[in-house]
């Protein structure tokens, strides 16, 4: 049988995310910390997610049924006592009961194994071995077990780290714990480990030991050590931020964009950036950014669920919320915050502005201070502003409003009725001038202070 011939065969995965977590501190399972503005446990599920598996299985402990909600098409099942691994592993046959595949186990705080190593672990299993185990080479001081090969090449056994000799310990290949078990012999090798142990758990390592036992082959796959890291502590967190982070950077300069400072951007695990984007230092992406090509953005802005087209310009000291929809060529200046807005083709907002729940029409201006008027206490209002429109600066826009095309606002208005087109609408108290009362304001000034000395 081949790599082909096995990726043909029906697979499951099972994903163990039931652990407690309890060096995390924390009220929140481990599994749903965030890394990259994605659960830990959604970014463990991505990679197995493009093996296109029949089944897919999150094991979950008494009140964490929550969990799969962030895995589309997973079920979750219940691992009711936690009594291992290969006993979580079991917790998952109900509903798996129907199915007859390889099976591939996973665990849920590791997020960071990539698709071509999952499809290297899954092709091992072809050539008629029982067990697959992804190992890595360990280049640091660890108390990982360690995958004991054979002369054949074959994998022998699994040692844990305070059962090894001194010559074992000499290996650094170590498990990983991610396994595929072939389908003719998943669930009664299984069912056959015992938990005859100082801890009496069922440890999914000992399904190397059974399979051997009744003479059936063993084999490893080997993955990079930066992806098969686990999480345990907001140490091992923060760790795997920073492997992920500069995984994005990396990914995000090789595909066009430059970014002038790498080390200081921070990507959500979905951001997209064209062709020839700039990105200057301290700037940070949340979740659903999408940026088109030859877009600058600069110093440190904020952006999250927003949209950037063609040529446009946007910072520094930006921040974009959800449903932020910046048009082309459009420029966001300094100190202007956009939410649930569409900046419509080469208008310009340059700066210390809040453009909130409306639209900026196309070459429209929005001069320094304007801020859109958009809560009553109760409900949100719709700000229109036309094509061409000028907004002078400190205008307040009190909505439901429209400023209709080429309309102009008087600097420190606030514009509570619809301007026409072509219209200005001016909104202040008249200017009136008292001739000679600075002097005679200083004056008295100048007696007071010399009177008071």
């Amino acid at each position: 049988m081949n790599a082909t011939s096995s990726d043909m065969r029906p697979l499951a995965i099972v994903i163990l995310a039931a652990g407690k977590g309890t060096r995390m501190r924390s009220d929140i399972p481990k599994v749903l910390h965030k890394i990259a503005g994605k659960s830990v446990v959604g970014h463990a599920a991505a990679a197995p997610a493009s093996l296109s598996p029949e089944r897919l299985v999150i094991v979950v402990g008494p009140g964490m049924e929550h969990v799969v909600a962030d895995v589309p098409g997973a079920v979750a099942a219940l691992q009711q006592e936690r009594l291992g691994t290969a006993h979580a592993v079991l917790a998952a046959r109900d509903a798996l009961k129907d199915f007859n595949g390889d099976l591939m186990i996973l665990n849920g705080d590791v997020p960071l194994i990539q698709p071509q190593t999952l499809v290297d672990l899954r092709a091992s299993v072809s050539n008629g071995a029982a067990v697959a185990v992804l190992g890595f080479e360990c280049t640091t001081e660890h108390a990982y077990g360690r995958l004991i090969v054979d002369g054949a090449g074959g994998l022998d056994r699994i040692v844990e780290d305070k059962d090894a000799t001194d010559a074992e310990k000499q290996t650094n290949l170590c498990n990983s714990n991610a396994i595929v078990l072939a389908a003719e012999h998943a669930w009664s090798i299984l069912e056959a480990i015992d938990n005859d142990n100082v801890q009496g758990e069922y440890y999914l390592p000992d399904v190397v030991k059974v399979a051997r036992g009744r003479g059936l082959a063993c084999t490893y796959a080997v993955a990079p050590e930066d992806e098969v890291h686990g999480i345990n502590s907001r140490v091992e967190l923060a760790r795997a931020e920073r492997l992920l982070q500069a995984r994005l950077r990396r990914e995000a300069m090789d595909n066009g964009a430059t970014l002038i400072a790498p080390d200081t951007v921070f990507f959500s695990h979905d951001t997209k950036l064209g062709r020839d984007v700039v990105v200057e230092p301290h700037v940070v992406f949340g979740p659903g950014v999408d940026v088109a090509d030859n877009v600058t953005i600069k110093a440190f802005s904020h952006l999250e669920g927003a949209s950037i087209a063609e040529e446009a310009t946007v910072g520094p000291y930006v921040r974009l919320r959800p449903g932020a929809d910046v048009g082309v060529g459009a420029k966001i200046g300094n100190f202007v915050e956009v939410k649930k807005a569409s900046i419509e083709e080469g208008a310009k907002v340059s700066h210390l502005s809040y453009i909130g729940d409306a639209r900026i029409g196309a070459h429209a201006n929005v001069g320094a201070g304007t801020i859109t008027c958009n809560y009553d206490g109760y409900d949100k209002h719709f700000t229109d502003v036309g094509a061409g429109a000028f907004i002078g600066s400190n205008t307040s826009l009190v909505a439901p409003v429209t400023v209709a095309d080429g309309g102009f606002t008087g600097s420190g208005s606030v514009i509570t009725k619809d301007v026409s087109a072509d219209a200005l609408a001016v909104e202040r108290a008249q200017q009136k001038e008292v001739a000679g009362w600075a002097a005679k304001f200083r004056a008295r000034k100048e007696a007071a202070k010399k009177k008071g000395a």
